[in-house]
């Protein structure tokens, strides 16, 4: 990638930067609307299959998957193409995937639905993987990190979407609980199966229709044409370059474990709820709803703290920034695994705020310095998705485990896997900020 006057592309007329920031800022919203709309249905499979939670949260694991597989195939194509082509081929699988809800709800099993998440999110690893360092090189790499969180605040809003889009429909769904569906007989269960599959489905296809309408602007929108002067070093060689990079290296572990953290907070927020309300006393579909709601609250918070952030990025050192941020996560953590009322579902709220800033500043922490390795670097990051589909498993299975100490129960032990990503991401953050440091010393 060839640097000008310490930018990484230009492009014709302030007019074309902005329709395009605006274009591609939309399908920051889009996948935020995806991966927010789909990690609450965990829940609601377990329910309409009569399957475990551990059974369920292979639609975490094939979502994130779908990410890991196509990050690098996605970089080659937009290196040999462009951008554009990359992000209007993400948002064609994404319409894709999205559909093929339709024919998984008229099978009626499981597995269908599977392959839709993961053609979905192979689009969604073609978005990313074009849109994110699209919006980094949109400028002066100095404020690559401001402008990817303010991007990424866009995505947190699309996840508000997908969140108040997910209350609906356990709102929606059946209101009978786990254990009279197993035991209704065979043909009153498939009868409300299928209305909850009803239920389940309409998000998905509502959002093809809009992702279908990005496309075409984005078909008919001239957008900026990043100068390259790609090497011809060619993919093994450009990746044994990037390992060879401690930033780079501990900025992609740091991104796993953050994805880890990341989906399992809001992918178990249910069920660490659900145990509190019916506690309480109410019903298993009116805490799943009330969960819900305090998710929300959680993304919402989010949001607002992504805004946060980047205004004070202004002032305020990134690295330092997100190590303090994870420190504070880590002891919003201990509060969740250690109280058992509504107090531990306040720290995990609080969480969600600290987790903001987290992916678009290591993200963006990550790439600094990197010059023509930017597409394949940006590959190597989106891959790390892939820690959705690793921590979130072991979560369920301490869930399911049943497991108590010190009279916690297994809801609460599991968070422990949040807060040792967390100190992933606190550690990488100081690492950082010393290297950053360092550099301008010597500068």
């Amino acid at each position: 990638m060839k640097l000008l006057d310490n930018k990484i592309f230009s492009f014709n007329g302030t007019g074309g930067f902005v329709t395009s920031f605006v274009l591609i800022t939309a399908c920051f919203a889009l996948w935020g609307f995806a991966n927010n709309v789909t990690s609450p249905m965990v829940g609601a499979f377990s329910k309409i299959f009569r399957m475990s939670t551990f059974d369920a949260t292979m639609v975490p694991v094939v979502f994130n998957l779908g990410y890991f597989c196509m990050a690098f195939p996605a970089a080659l194509f937009i290196q040999r193409y462009s951008f554009k082509w990359g992000v209007l081929t993400g948002l064609i699988l994404y319409a894709i995937g999205a559909l093929l809800f339709l024919p998984a709800k008229a099978i009626g099993v499981f597995p269908p639905f599977l392959l839709a998440y993961f053609i979905l999110t192979c689009g969604l690893s073609f978005l990313e993987t074009s849109c994110n360092p699209y919006i980094y090189c949109m400028g002066s790499e100095k404020t690559g990190i401001q402008r990817l969180n303010a991007a990424q605040a866009f995505n947190a809003l699309g996840s508000v979407g997908g969140m108040l889009v997910a209350m609906a429909v356990h709102s929606n769904m059946s209101p009978l609980d786990t254990v009279a569906r197993h035991q209704l007989p065979l043909q009153q269960f498939e009868i409300i199966k299928d209305h909850d599959l009803e239920v389940l489905i309409q998000p998905y296809i509502f959002i093809a229709a809009v992702v279908v309408l990005i496309i075409v602007l984005i078909w008919l929108s001239h957008m900026p044409h990043i100068e390259t002067a790609d090497s011809n070093k060619g993919l093994i060689a450009t990746i044994k370059e990037l390992l060879q990079r401690k930033n780079y290296r501990e900025g992609v572990m740091a991104e796993f474990c953050y994805i880890g953290a990341q989906v399992g907070c809001w992918a178990f927020i249910i069920q660490y709820g659900t145990r509190i309300f019916i506690a309480e006393g109410m019903t298993e579909q009116a805490a799943e709803v009330l969960s819900q709601k305090y998710n929300i609250i959680a993304m919402v918070f989010f949001a607002c703290s992504r805004f946060i952030c980047t205004w004070l990025m202004r002032w305020f050192d990134a690295s330092r920034m997100l190590s303090v941020m994870a420190i504070i996560g880590i002891s919003a953590i201990f509060g969740v695994v250690f109280f058992t009322d509504r107090s531990g579902l306040y720290c995990l709220v609080t969480v969600s705020i600290c987790l903001s800033l987290m992916f678009p500043t290591i993200y963006g922490l990550a790439l600094q310095g990197i010059g023509e390795n930017v597409k394949i670097a940006g590959a190597g990051l989106i891959m790390a998705i892939l820690g959705g589909s690793f921590f979130p498993p072991i979560q369920a299975a301490i869930i399911q485990s049943g497991v108590t100490m010190l009279g916690l129960p297994s809801t609460n032990l599991s968070f422990f896997i949040p807060l040792l990503c967390l100190a992933m991401v606190a550690w990488y953050g100081h690492r950082a900020y010393v290297r950053r440091a360092i550099l301008k010393e010597e500068g």
